[in-house]
């Protein structure tokens, strides 16, 4: 599939700001199971940028205006091409117990995806869910699937339930919440399980065109999406979509990756000279034909 991509993010300020500096992770990586074709990050007003990767592999813009302004905006464009890609099977069928038999040898290579954030603490209830879930006995892709349906019959979808600063534990509270928080709750299980795990941070094709044979709508947001990658026995990333209850396929493109929402952030920065700010956003995410 190919997919066109236009991330569109304005600030507003209530006065007009002197110094503005911005971090960006918006550009896609290149996968197995993603190509870029092009991609272009533009702002305005216009300065000079610098990138750098950081250390989960995300390449950061790094944007510094340090003249007066009214507004800031930054336009991000991307050309995707997503395929579908098989899972790792084998080592989906690999045992719990055994399973991180083979992490505690690599432990050093993904500590950090296994520990606590500050964003998703550890808890009695993931405790619970983590020892109902994965039982050493069980497979690990069964226990992944059981786990992921769980938490998108359970949980409800609300965007008016939670924002950026709702605490997990509130999330686990009231059952209902984003995407974000979907992803959350999903890494809180499986890091307590000791299962390494990262956020991921992209866009989804919700409304699919139509007419395409076992198609169907997901849930997503307007601005960007999020779910979660598990590593396996084989050391290779599988994701899976608490969200709309499925493993990730072609119609969901990667942008970012962080041990939880605040790692993976598209954008974040700071400002001086203004007490107050509106920051709206638009994605609009389009198939386009594939030539013959």
């Amino acid at each position: 599939m190919l997919f066109e991509i236009t991330h569109r993010t304005e600030y507003r300020y209530g006065r007009s700001a002197s110094e503005a500096y911005i971090e960006a992770r918006l550009t896609p990586p290149s996968l197995a199971e993603q190509t870029i074709e092009s991609h272009e990050l533009s702002f305005d007003p216009a300065s000079a940028v610098s990138t750098y990767v950081d250390s989960f592999g995300n390449t950061v813009t790094v944007f510094s205006m340090t003249r007066r302004h009214e507004k800031l905006s930054l336009l991000n464009r991307a050309l995707v091409r997503t395929r579908e890609i098989p899972r790792p099977d084998d080592s989906l069928a690999v045992r719990v117990a055994e399973t991180r038999q083979v992490f505690s040898s690599r432990l050093a290579d993904f500590f950090i995806y296994l520990q606590p954030t500050s964003v998703v603490p550890t808890g009695p209830i993931a405790t619970d869910w983590a020892q109902r879930f994965f039982p050493g006995d069980a497979p690990l892709g069964k226990a992944l699937e059981a786990l992921n349906q769980s938490i998108h019959k359970k949980f409800r979808y609300d965007s008016a339930a939670t924002d950026t600063s709702t605490p997990l534990a509130a999330v686990w509270k009231q059952r209902a919440g984003v995407c974000q928080d979907f992803a959350h709750v999903m890494l809180n299980v499986l890091r307590t399980a000791g299962i390494p795990a990262r956020y991921v941070c992209g866009y989804i094709e919700s409304d699919p065109v139509r007419p395409t044979p076992g198609a169907s709508r997901l849930v997503g947001s307007l601005a960007t999406h999020a779910w979660v990658e598990v590593l396996t026995p084989g050391l290779n990333w599988v994701a899976l979509d608490p969200t709309n209850n499925q493993w990730c396929g072609p119609r969901h493109v990667t942008m970012s990756y962080g041990r939880d929402a605040a790692d993976a952030s598209p954008v974040r920065g700071t400002f001086k000279g203004s007490r107050a700010q509106a920051m709206t956003v638009k994605v609009t995410m389009k198939r386009r034909p594939e030539k013959i």
